[in-house]
């Protein structure tokens, strides 16, 4: 599975972190930066993230900054993208199961490294339930797109 990732320089280490981690785990990962702790604006790595996602280049993103809540805002701005802040291990297992979420977004200031590398481990280790009540529910979700 290939995974977008973008931060801004709040988010940096935590990034870095998720980044090897993943890579641990084999998994591809596309990196649109930020790549240093120089102050940036987190829309344009954010975007870039969900971007590759809502194309196909990517099947899943996570972005990240200070609070998580700037590149959950900038990735649901991409049409396609379903992005969840997450600080916890139930609500990254249930987006997954209901929502289908295709982005995960992580706040470095609200969550410490073992709880961000479980959270991301929770959400990309569990599937979309397929329940007929969450497709219906995911796809009028997405019709607000149109």
């Amino acid at each position: 599975m290939k995974i977008s990732i973008g931060c801004d320089h709040g988010a940096l280490a935590l990034k870095n972190k998720v980044l090897a981690h993943l890579t641990a785990q084999g998994y591809e990962v596309k990196d649109f930066g930020t790549y240093t702790s120089a102050s940036c604006d987190y829309p344009d790595f954010a975007a870039a993230a969900a971007r590759a996602v809502a194309s196909g280049e990517c099947e899943k993103g996570i972005v990240l900054c200070t609070t998580g809540i700037g590149v959950s805002i900038t990735a649901n701005k991409i049409h396609g993208i379903r992005c969840a802040l997450l600080s916890d291990l139930m609500s990254a297992r249930l987006t997954r199961q209901h929502n289908d979420t295709n982005m995960m977004a992580l706040g470095a200031g609200v969550v410490g490294e073992n709880l961000a590398l479980e959270i991301v481990d929770t959400w990309l280790g569990t599937e979309f339930s397929g329940e007929e009540r969450h497709q219906r529910r995911n796809d009028k979700v997405m019709a607000l797109e149109k």
